[in-house]
């Protein structure tokens, strides 16, 4: 069960969601962002270059527009 956030007088949580490649990371973090009221931050190798959007799983504009994301779309590759 996923707790709602933690009084503002209480730190700030962060939370990791790790694991291998294609095992659901992105869909069970848009999840719980959605559902804490949380940003992202993206520290994929490859998502934060502009112009790979095919094969690095970078979430939707959709998915970006719903949930704040970081990290993502920051440099050009070279």
């Amino acid at each position: 069960m996923i707790t709602p956030s933690p009084p503002p007088d209480l730190a700030p949580v962060v939370a990791a969601v790790v694991g291998p490649t294609a095992s659901g990371k992105s869909a069970l973090a848009l999840a719980v962002a959605r559902r804490l009221g949380a940003d992202i931050v993206s520290v994929d190798s490859m998502q934060v270059y502009r112009g790979m959007d095919i094969g690095t799983a970078k979430p939707s504009a959709a998915e970006q527009a719903a949930v704040a994301h970081h990290g993502i779309d920051l440099a050009s590759p070279e």
